[in-house]
């Protein structure tokens, strides 16, 4: 499980700077990814061979004076509990403020890591001054510059050091893990609650987490699935009930430990820029995946057709999810939820000779031929499938740099209307062929 950092501090310190410094790319406000256009607050990324996923927040008023103020301090509340170690951003041409202090105690009240970078720093004598932060009681202040990359190895090292030993998830032995994510108010804990209520074992609950989540292996039929706690289900009172933001963090952990993320959406509300935040998540981290129209006993059941174009349209990026209709209240649909993951589950098992996957990406290339970039165009020269759970297919080429997303986006339809992968998110990777390997297609490089 990655760890997960927020970056905090006060507003104009420079956060989503860093952030985006950290991250490679300017994301911190927008990223345009083939299907959807997604505001990003989090990005997974790599810090010195560390996979992290790291949290850009708003600027943190101790004591806010407007209603957005309050809104922002608890979300940046519901980040920090979420996270296993904070960058606590400061100023150096500010110099340390009271703030600064008020901002420390409520790190220190809440326990933890923390690694003070002393943004700003562009001078000799700005980062001198940073010495004076060592009243903060923080540690070393790391003095850097994130506009224009100064300072930064070493704060990622200064980072790196404080990661806390990986969180072990609960063993799954084989048997598939499912969680139920989504936005807060959606019905994820009646749903969770529905779900394992009408299977006829509940199993054993067990610790999945240090922390206070759990899981659960619940019996369907002759199989096991382990049920994985999410947002929807945590003790109250820890950074506010009900914060999109905090729903989200959670729903990130549960993501990355399930092999299928079933996502709820609320027929009431139809389909908000959070599901999409959600489903895109699941995408990205190649998982199986259901979408589960919760409350639909309170929605006009003749809209389904409307529904079911709308999903097509604002979420063409996971076209291969089966779509459930439900209530977690009165029960309606929620029998098929377990048997339908475990649909997704099993295709993400699929596991095809090299010669097969080979030989209709060849006819795919052949059918319909790389588009040119300039002078060139990409070469296909050998496909294979490496791994399954989830499936992951490498095509050796000629330059990976020459294809374009809507090949690839092909290439996987493709494979889809061949093989199925129903449910599940498919990994491909393009990777620059040896010499050996373009010389047994007759071509050359």
């Amino acid at each position: 499980m990655n760890p997960i950092i927020s970056i905090v501090g006060r507003p104009n310190v420079g956060k989503s700077t860093l952030f985006n410094r950290i991250a490679g790319a300017p994301i911190a406000i927008v990223e345009d990814l083939p299907g959807t256009t997604r505001d990003r607050i989090f990005a997974d990324v790599s810090m010195l061979d560390h996979e992290v996923t790291l949290i850009d927040t708003g600027g943190l008023e101790p004591v806010p004076g407007s209603a957005m103020g309050r809104k922002v301090k608890k979300q940046v509340e519901a980040a920090i509990a979420e996270s296993d170690l904070i960058i606590f951003v400061v100023d150096a041409r500010d110099g340390l403020i009271p703030a600064d202090f008020e901002i420390t105690n409520d790190l220190r009240r809440l326990g933890k890591q923390v690694v003070l970078a002393v943004n700003k720093a562009e001078t000799e004598k700005l980062k001198d001054s940073a010495a004076e932060f060592y009243q903060l009681g923080l540690g070393a202040p790391l003095p850097i510059s994130a506009h224009h990359g100064r300072g930064i190895h070493d704060l990622l090292e200064a980072v790196v050091s404080k990661l806390p030993a990986p969180v072990k998830a609960m063993e799954m032995g084989g048997r598939p893990g499912l969680a139920i994510v989504g936005r807060p108010n959606v019905g994820k804990s009646m749903l969770v609650n529905a779900v394992a209520g009408s299977e006829r074992t509940i199993v054993d609950p067990a610790a999945g987490t240090t922390r206070d989540a759990t899981d659960t292996v619940v019996k369907h039929g002759d199989r096991e699935v382990v049920l994985i706690d999410t947002a929807g289900i945590r003790k109250r009172g820890k950074a506010g009930k009900g914060l999109e933001f905090y729903g989200l963090v959670r729903s990130l952990r549960a993501i990355n430990r399930c092999d299928v993320a079933m996502l709820v959406m609320d027929a009431t509300e139809f389909i908000t820029a959070q599901d999409t935040h959600v489903a895109g998540y699941i995408k990205e981290a190649c998982k199986g995946i259901v979408l589960v129209i919760n409350k639909w006993d309170l929605a006009d059941a003749e809209a389904r057709d409307d529904y079911v174009a709308a999903i097509d349209k604002r979420m063409k990026f996971i076209a291969h999810a089966p779509i459930l209709f439900v209530s977690a209240l009165t029960g309606l649909g929620v029998k098929n939820i377990i048997p339908v993951a475990l649909e997704a589950w099993d295709e993400r098992q699929k596991l095809l000779p090299d010669d097969v996957i080979d030989g209709l990406v060849k006819e795919a290339v052949a059918s319909h031929a790389p588009p040119p970039r300039g002078t060139k165009r990409l070469v296909v020269y050998r496909a294979y499938q490496g791994s399954n759970n989830p499936p992951s297919f490498t095509f050796l080429v000629n330059d990976p740099l020459l294809v374009h997303f809507s090949y690839e986006r092909y290439l996987e339809n493709r494979l889809r209307q061949t093989f199925g992968f129903y449910g599940t998110s498919l990994k491909l990777t393009f990777r620059k062929a040896s010499k050996k390997s373009s010389k047994t297609t007759g071509k050359t490089p």
